[in-house]
């Protein structure tokens, strides 16, 4: 496809564009060589005994050649007058001579030769141009859809602009600034330049006063139009409405002007551009919103089980309180442990909830923060069973850890709270006497841990939300009165924050297996 800036100035008066119709020496050749080809097939008609109205034809069949050899209706209009006195000159007598003596015969012949040449010649220009204009707008409409598609596919502001001004570039054979807006002012612009023509055009004070235009009142500013002409830039808006989402520049050549199909095709790729824009703004603002509501439904329900599930440990330590104080000289010394270790239950399960708490707290506002250091696993174990539910005495218990030294790094504090909240869990949703099994093992670069039951299991619809949090598996043999649903999740975030992954599996023949992975260390590094 040829420049688009290839048609001067507008007429004055009228506003059309003036078309040019310069001399081709390419095109004159063609010209000739096809007269002088119909001209010695024309001798060959003659001295073979054929007709002059078969002769005739060929001066029509080469003025329609011409036509469809050539660019412009010119070469047309010379092959067409260049027939007639060719044909006049070679086969009417007196021949070799510009002369006739059959007046009455010959005019006619002449004048109907002329006109049809002319005719011919026009319909054949008139096709060639409704295919040249057919042939632009699909390589235009084909250009405009790819962009469309590449915009669709950008993702975030400055990457669709970034589409835009090399599509427009591209598309107009220009260069082009594009300058986003934000805040009701103009930021810093993407320049996409096209060939050798560079960015200071755009710096001159007419075509900042013209894009400040543009800015505050939309539409078009700067060359050919009525608001700051003198500009040497073509200044249009991005998105309808003040201030628009971006306002675009094209660099016009001098003494040049985009014809109406361009224009149009310049402001359906700007819209396209301000769809684009408005969709991920949209897509930004509901996702925000999204956000926000999650946050919302996250606080309503962390108030609403927080409320609910604090009243009854609380309830419970302020009752045995009052009846230690109020009957303590009547009560035996066993009905004071008892009660003595069931305030002591609830005080524990109300300082791991609100050790969870802080930790998911800590984790969502993204200030935990990770102290990676080797560890033994064995050693962390250990610590964390000192810290477990006062049940736990009712479940056999074992631990297997492979080797003597199997290290990880980790943050010993958050994976203490990974297997207390895990191993109370088991604990809570299992009968009193199933077994608890915790073995570790280095699987590759990392350390894998399993914390298995023989518990009734969970079900399967259960285990893809184990992890989800406030999510319960509500079990008839857990108790599920005190059971927030942040353990898990908390453990989840907590063990991926480490760079590992978390998961629950079934155990054979019955029960489940909860198992999570670590960076493993060696331990040659401290020898």
């Amino acid at each position: 496809m040829g420049n688009w800036w290839q048609r001067p100035g507008p007429m004055p008066g009228n506003g059309r564009l003036r078309e040019v119709l310069p001399l081709s020496c390419r095109d004159l050749a063609k010209t000739v060589g096809i007269l002088l080809a119909a001209s010695l097939i024309g001798l060959l008609f003659y001295h073979a005994g054929i007709t002059e109205a078969n002769i005739v034809t060929m001066y029509l069949l080469a003025v329609l050649c011409t036509a469809l050899a050539t660019n412009g209706r010119l070469y047309g209009i010379l092959a067409s007058v260049a027939s007639v006195l060719v044909f006049n000159y070679l086969f009417t007598v007196p021949r070799f001579t510009f002369k006739f003596n059959d007046v009455s015969r010959y005019s006619v012949t002449f004048l109907v030769m002329f006109i049809a040449a002319c005719i011919t010649s026009t319909l054949t220009m008139r096709v060639k141009a409704q295919a040249r204009q057919a042939t632009r707008k699909a390589y235009r409409s084909e250009l405009l859809l790819k962009t469309s598609q590449a915009l669709q596919r950008a993702e975030g502001e400055a990457q669709i602009l970034c589409v835009a001004a090399e599509h427009l570039s591209k598309l107009l054979r220009a260069s082009v600034l594009l300058y986003p807006v934000a805040g009701g002012a103009l930021q810093e612009p993407l320049f996409c330049p096209f060939g050798a023509d560079g960015r200071p055009r755009f710096a001159s004070p007419a075509d900042q006063r013209a894009a400040a235009a543009v800015l505050e009142h939309g539409g078009q500013a700067g060359a050919f139009t009525n608001v700051c002409p003198g500009a040497g830039c073509l200044y249009m808006a991005v998105g309808a409405g003040a201030p628009p989402r971006a306002v675009a520049g094209v660099a016009v050549p001098p003494g040049h002007s985009p014809d109406a199909f361009d224009r149009n095709l310049m402001e359906a790729l700007l819209n396209e551009c301000a769809l684009a824009l408005e969709k991920e703004r949209i897509g930004r603002e509901k996702a925000g919103i999204e956000l926000r509501a999650q946050q919302e439904q996250l606080r309503s329900n962390l108030l609403r089980t927080i409320s609910h599930d604090l009243r009854t440990p609380l309830t419970s330590i302020s009752g045995n309180a009052g009846v230690l104080l109020q009957n303590s000289s009547v009560l035996d010394e066993p009905q004071k442990r008892r009660i003595y270790m069931d305030i002591s239950d609830d005080s524990l399960w109300l300082i791991q909830l609100v050790e969870n708490l802080l930790s998911i707290t800590r984790l969502e506002n993204g200030a935990l923060d990770l102290r990676l250091q080797p560890e033994l696993l064995e050693e962390v174990i250990g610590e964390a069973l000192q810290h477990l539910n006062r049940r736990c005495s009712e479940h056999p218990l074992s631990v297997q850890v492979e080797g003597d030294l199997l290290m990880a790094k980790m943050d010993s504090r958050l994976i203490t709270q990974v297997f207390i909240n895990i191993v109370n869990n088991a604990v809570k949703y299992t009968p009193p006497g199933a077994s608890i099994a915790i073995s570790a093992r280095r699987e590759g670069g990392m350390v894998r841990v399993e914390i298995a039951d023989t518990g009734p299991g969970i079900p399967e619809q259960a285990r893809a939300k184990l992890f989800d949090m406030f999510f319960t598996a509500g079990s008839a043999g857990g108790d599920t009165r005190r059971g927030l649903g942040l353990g898990l999740a908390l453990c989840r975030s907590i063990v991926e924050a480490h760079g590992g992954s978390i998961g629950v599996r079934p155990n054979q023949p019955h029960g489940s297996v909860f198992f999570f992975t670590l960076q493993a260390e060696d331990v040659e590094h401290y020898e």
